[in-house]
C-alpha cells in the first residue's frame, strides 16, 4: 500500500501525467487548445515554493483581472508578487508585448466573433472572478473582428448610472459598426435581473439611433454566461 502524501505535499507539473502538462499539450494539440493559464505557465517555466507554475499563472490572472490587467501592470507591480520576481516579470512582460505587437502588425488576425460563446470565451477568464461589477464593450468591425474591448464602468451596472454617450464613445472613436456589451455578476450566478433587461433595452435603443448594431449583452458568471439576445430579453 502506497504511503499517502504528507500534508505539506504540493503537486508539481512533473507530478501530472505527461500528456496533461502544458508544454506537452501544446506540442500534441497546438497552442489554441491551451487555456490562458496554461500558456502563461509555459512562459513562466517554473512555480515557486509550495505552488506549481500552473497555480501561479492562475493566481496572477485572478489578482490582475485577466490578461488585460496583466498588460496594464508595471514591471515593479509584477515582480513584487509572491513567487514572481524580476525574471518571471520580464518573461511575462516580453510575452505580452509580443502579443500586442502582433495585433498591430496583423490586424486580420484579430479574434472574430461568430457566436455568443466566442465573445464569452474571450471575456470569461478575465471577468468571471472580479469582486465588483465591470461593464465592458467588445468593439467590432464590419467582419465582426474585435478592435478593442474597453472597460466602461466599474461598480453597479444600472440605468441610473450608465450614460449612453459614454458607453458608445469608444465605438464611435474606433469606427466600430457593432458592439457586444458584457458585464459580470460577482456572485458567480449569471442569471439576468429585471435591471439587466432594462439596461439592455436602453443600450439597444441608443445603438439604433447611432446606427451601431448592439449584437448582444452577455452576463458573465464563474464559468458560465447568459446571452440576453439568445433569451430574447431587452432586444426588440
Amino acid at each position: 500500500m502506497k504511503d499517502r502524501p504528507s500534508p505539506d505535499y504540493h503537486v508539481t507539473i512533473h507530478d501530472m501525467p505527461t500528456g496533461e502538462r502544458p508544454r506537452e499539450r501544446l506540442q500534441n494539440y497546438g497552442p489554441e487548445a491551451l487555456s490562458t493559464a496554461e500558456l502563461m505557465a509555459i512562459l513562466l517555466r517554473t512555480g515557486s515554493r509550495g505552488e506549481n507554475v500552473l497555480t501561479l499563472a492562475t493566481r496572477l490572472l485572478v489578482e490582475f483581472g485577466g490578461l488585460a490587467g496583466l498588460g496594464r501592470a508595471t514591471f515593479s507591480e509584477l515582480s513584487a508578487i509572491k513567487g514572481v520576481g524580476q525574471a518571471k516579470a520580464a518573461q511575462l512582460k516580453a510575452g505580452l508585448e509580443i502579443g500586442r505587437r502582433l495585433l498591430i502588425a496583423a490586424p486580420d488576425e484579430r479574434p472574430q466573433i461568430s457566436s455568443p460563446a466566442d465573445a464569452a470565451n474571450l471575456l470569461m477568464l478575465e471577468m468571471g472572478h472580479l469582486e465588483q461589477e465591470h461593464l465592458r464593450v467588445l468593439l467590432l468591425d464590419t467582419k465582426n473582428r474585435v478592435l478593442a474591448s474597453p472597460t466602461i464602468y466599474k461598480g453597479n451596472v444600472n440605468t441610473s448610472v450608465i450614460r449612453i454617450a459614454e458607453l458608445f464613445r469608444e465605438a464611435i472613436r474606433h469606427n466600430s459598426t457593432s458592439v457586444i456589451v458584457a458585464h459580470n455578476h460577482p456572485s458567480g450566478d449569471p442569471a439576468p435581473s429585471p435591471e439587466d433587461v432594462r439596461v439592455t433595452r436602453q443600450i439597444s435603443e441608443a445603438g439604433n439611433l447611432l446606427d451601431i448594431d448592439v449584437l448582444d449583452h452577455l452576463i458573465i458568471g464563474q464559468g458560465r454566461y447568459v446571452s440576453l439576445r439568445e433569451r430574447g430579453l431587452g432586444f426588440g
